[in-house]
């Protein structure tokens, strides 16, 4: 759809929660200040949701009211579809699907609808001629979607990293620093509205994940591939682990990990153990951070809010500008036909340091009998700390071992588990020193 010069760009918004209603007050309180930076005006001409009648806290009376978000999409008097219900499929998707058919742009802030179906997205806008962005569905206000795609262009990226999810972030913050147990910490952070009343998808890392293989196609130029991403949580983390990792020199942070090599691409998200003078180790609270690593510009580290009404807008918005003053850039960062399809090197075949903390028996022969099953899978212990001393309740063993591979480790983990010293599962942490 092509718009004259000087005509204001119109925007209609599928979704009207606490981003919808943001991107409404932002286009309010910043319109002179927008249609300086592209040129051109921004109007949002119509508007859709489930319930017409709740308080938005945002005027709502001079937009169209559709009841239909799909119709809308194809129908309505509109430059740019902004879709913000969310959802990997159903209605978010055919909203999609129908502006671009139709030849309008859209600009979404749905991480889990581009990590499952990104680049057929990406194929379909590009047969229309739309543009279709989507910096806010990674990492809220932090812009590192027009970073990877644009700003570090010239850049082969080898590896992306980050917090993403920053009520995990908030999470593990506060129960490092009061000592208190997750079930805990997650009821405040539900309660200030961090977190969901269902929160699985952060707190089980899906919601990470979804980001991470955004970042990867970006930053690496391969199609979009979620299910080739390795998804744990943080649930098994304990206030001890935090305690034990600050010892050893060490943050605990849930990280998203991809990296590209010639062997392939490999995406995992987990808890992680990051020393504590590293760049990721400082960011903390709600805050999300991603750190690059390309051949010419070295690493390069992008913080910020990563979700809530303001920043997302903001990112939405700039999205929204890039159509209006007709920026436009391949929009993974190379045509779609060009996304390479990489190979999706599995978990077994990383290889690292991981720090594995057991409740054990304390009797004779426990520490030969946990060192028997290490040297059995050819791995090294680095340290071992032991907390107390009672033969007649379990005590705390952490070991941090040298480097070795993942399917080694799950073996000495399955032959410790198996020990009759061994009171319950070991909890095991990846240490990333890079």
């Amino acid at each position: 759809m092509m718009m004259a010069n000087g005509e204001a760009v119109k925007l209609a918004i599928a979704g009207l929660g606490t981003v919808g209603a943001g991107v409404i007050a932002l286009i309010e309180a910043q319109g002179a200040l927008l249609t300086d930076r592209a040129g051109r005006g921004v109007q949002v001409t119509a508007v859709s949701a489930r319930d017409r009648a709740r308080d938005r806290g945002v005027d709502l009376s001079s937009f169209e009211w559709w009841d239909d978000p799909v119709a809308m999409a194809r129908e309505a008097d509109c430059d740019v579809v902004v879709e913000l219900i969310g959802g990997s499929d159903g209605v978010a998707k055919a909203v999609c699907e129908a502006a671009l058919d139709a030849g309008r742009h859209v600009v979404s802030a749905n991480k889990a609808l581009i990590a499952h179906h990104g680049t057929a997205l990406a194929e379909r806008a590009e047969r229309t001629g739309a543009a279709f962005g989507f910096e806010a569905a990674v990492a809220g206000g932090v812009p590192i979607v027009k970073a990877l795609r644009e700003g570090l262009a010239g850049n082969r990226i080898s590896r992306v990293h980050g917090i993403l999810n920053g009520t995990c972030n908030y999470i593990l913050t506060e129960m490092r620093e009061t000592g208190r147990p997750f079930e805990d910490v997650l009821a405040d952070a539900q309660a200030l509205g961090y977190a969901e009343a269902d929160p699985s998808f952060d707190v089980d890392g899906v919601d990470a994940a979804h980001k991470l293989a955004i970042l990867s196609s970006l930053a690496f130029g391969v199609a979009v591939d979620f299910a080739g991403v390795h998804v744990e949580g943080i649930r098994r983390i304990a206030p001890l682990d935090l305690e034990f990792a600050r010892e050893l020199g060490f943050k605990i942070k849930l990280l998203g990990i991809a990296e590209k090599t010639a062997e392939g691409v490999s995406q995992r998200v987990h808890p992680t153990m990051v020393p504590v003078d590293a760049p990721i180790a400082a960011i903390e609270g709600v805050t999300n951070a991603v750190e690059t690593e390309g051949d010419f510009v070295g690493s390069v580290v992008l913080q910020g809010a990563g979700a809530g009404g303001g920043p997302t807008a903001s990112a939405v918005i700039a999205d929204v500008l890039d159509v209006a003053a007709g920026r436009r850039a391949p929009i993974f960062g190379v045509p779609a036909d060009a996304l390479a399809t990489a190979q999706s090197l599995p978990m077994s075949v990383h290889e690292g340091a991981y720090y594995v903390r057991l409740r054990v028996i304390d009797r004779p022969g426990v520490i030969a009998d946990v060192t028997a099953v290490l040297r059995d899978q050819a791995v090294s212990m680095e340290s071992i700390i032991q907390r107390g001393r009672d033969p007649e309740e379990p005590v705390d063993v952490v070991m941090t071992t040298h480097d070795t591979t993942e399917a080694a480790m799950q073996q000495v983990l399955a032959g410790i588990d198996a020990l009759d010293a061994v009171v319950e599962p070991p909890t095991v942490i990846r240490i990333d020193r890079t």
